[in-house]
């Protein structure tokens, strides 16, 4: 049966498809049989003969105006039968008028890209006499049935809509969670609609304190995590509950740059902390729908690790900011060879010049003095007991407190210029820094620990000296003409420092960009995935961060 949905579809290189008053008064799947669009989701063909190839132009454009069709018209079973797992599709299919409570939707697609076809989709969500339009923008793919040959949707359930993933449904209704008014440090109101990295961030907030505001209920349509435990996605608000005001450390100026360098690529993050005091000014995502990078990437940060580096190779007596050092263009490790970028060398370097210069041997052959025993976990046991990674950090929201675990061979030595097993995201980073600029860690937070008196991961301050060095080196890096942060960091005014960063990922092409600086009593990192150097990509994202700040 049909489930009560009216159907338009019209547009691009798609038939206009005018539906009467009812359903029925216009099928636009009657006919298709003789064209091999349909006949299920990717079961054996009953013709002796499959087709091969890629999928053409017209089984595109065909497969493509059937299933919206379909899927507008609330026809679930007609539109899952076009996909190429009917299983799974048809339930979220359904679910879109059940759950939902879609009761109107027009889309309206765009031209195909390739075998990719974008849509718009204007629908009319109501419950309990309340009406509200809705309208978003997907996209769909069609592929050929590896046993049928026919062209089918390559069902995902981002076809419904591009938030929506594995395992989540859609679900119109009394919200599970109180409302809340997020502010600023300065009580700037923060949306998701002017801020959109900020979307899950709020969620969660929503989640963990909106009824400690005073929040109350309200009447919206949501994604239903696929976790027990996970957080709620909000898509629109049909009737507003009362909102309970909770207070952030988020910064609307600041994050609104970091909104805005971040669209510069296609994957990008930025976070950005305050040293004296470990509050999050802003975070950022590109995309801001989905996985945010900013908080959760578990990935090697590159040569921005080297600040961790430094400061182990200084407490342990292997050097200082301007003690000489090597920096030969290669350097073997346990049967490996690892090399600086393009094989240079620097004669008559400091620790300071290594640093500015990125020179991955530097960091890697003073440190064989300590033997195998220590120096495969001397990195890690820095990095948490004086930068607090890897320790549980109490923000307010989910994040990745990054890792460095103990390592052995060459993977040791991979660790010390930020690859190996290594695991950081720019939250991370920004911390390191701050951390490096006041010489002791102060855990990163969102909202103030007295808000719920959760407590704060500590660590143990910087020995004497050694942030005051390792200041010294990344204001060398961002200032002195060989530094590679310098370029990044020209437009940056006060007291500043940088490094930059790549580190290589495997599959990809191109290494990640990565870049950590500060300025004044800011502390900003960034990723962009696939991005190169770090003073191409990630170097102007933060730049443009710091600049908004003090």
């Amino acid at each position: 049966m049909r489930s009560g949905v009216k159907v338009a579809v019209v547009g691009g290189v798609f038939a206009v498809v005018v539906g009467g008053v009812g359903y029925g008064a216009y099928n636009v799947l009657d006919g298709l049989g003789d064209s091999g669009v349909g006949g299920g989701s990717d079961t054996k063909a009953t013709s002796s003969e499959v087709k091969t190839g890629p999928v053409t132009e017209d089984e595109i454009a065909e497969t493509s105006k059937a299933f919206l069709a379909a899927w507008a018209k609330g026809e679930a079973t007609a539109a899952a039968e076009l996909t190429n797992n009917k299983g799974d599709a048809e339930p979220t299919l359904a679910g879109y008028s059940e759950s939902a409570h879609v009761t109107g939707a027009v889309i309206t697609p765009g031209p195909a890209t390739g075998s990719k076809v974008p849509y718009t989709v204007r629908a009319t969500v109501s419950y309990e006499g309340r009406t509200k339009p809705w309208t978003y923008a997907s996209e769909l793919t069609v592929v050929r049935g590896l046993t049928t040959g026919r062209p089918l949707v390559d069902w995902d359930p981002s076809v419904i809509h591009p938030e929506l993933g594995k395992g989540e449904s859609l679900e119109t209704g009394e919200s599970k969670t109180a409302s809340i008014e997020a502010v600023d440090r300065n009580g700037n109101v923060l949306t998701k609609e002017k801020y959109p990295s900020l979307g899950g961030i709020l969620d969660e907030l929503r989640k963990k304190y909106g009824q400690k505001a005073g929040g109350t209920t309200g009447i919206e349509t949501w994604i239903n995590s696929a976790n027990a435990d996970g957080v709620d996605k909000t898509l629109l608000t049909l009737v507003k509950g009362k909102t309970g005001r909770v207070p952030t450390t988020l910064d609307a100026g600041i994050q609104a740059a970091a909104e805005k360098a971040v669209k510069k690529y296609d994957k990008s993050s930025v976070a950005a902390v305050e040293p004296s005091s470990g509050a999050i000014r802003a975070i950022a995502n590109n995309p801001a729908n989905g996985f945010e990078s900013a908080r959760w990437a578990k990935v090697a940060p590159g040569s921005t690790m080297k600040i961790v580096t430094a400061a182990m190779i200084i407490q342990n007596g292997l050097g200082s900011a301007n003690s000489p050092v090597e920096c030969p263009s290669t350097v073997p490790w346990e049967g490996r060879t690892f090399h600086n970028l393009e094989d240079f060398s620097l004669p008559n370097a400091t620790l300071k010049r290594a640093f500015a210069k990125s020179c991955n041997t530097t960091f890697i052959k003073p440190v064989l003095p300590l033997g195998s025993g220590k120096r495969d976990t001397a990195l890690g046991d820095e990095a948490s007991r004086y930068f607090g990674i890897g320790q549980v950090w109490q923000t307010g929201v989910t994040t990745w407190d990054g890792k460095v675990p103990p390592s052995e061979g060459a993977e040791t030595a991979a660790s010390f210029i930020g690859q190996g097993k290594i695991q950081m995201n720019p939250l991370n980073m920004a911390s390191i820094t701050a951390t490096a600029v006041k010489g002791r860690f102060l855990q990163p937070f969102i909202v103030p620990q007295t808000l719920d008196n959760r407590k704060f991961a500590t660590a143990s301050p910087l020995p004497g000296g050694v942030s005051d060095q390792l200041r010294e080196m990344l204001t060398y890096t961002a200032t002195s003409p060989e530094g590679t942060a310098t370029k990044a960091m020209a437009s940056v005014g006060g007291d500043k420092g940088g490094k930059t960063g790549s580190s290589e990922i495997g599959g990809q092409a191109t290494s990640d960009s990565w870049f950590t600086g500060y300025s004044n009593d800011l502390a900003a990192a960034a990723l962009v995935q696939s991005g190169g150097h770090g003073g191409d990509a990630a170097g102007p994202v933060v730049a443009e961060v710091l600049l908004a700040g003090p």
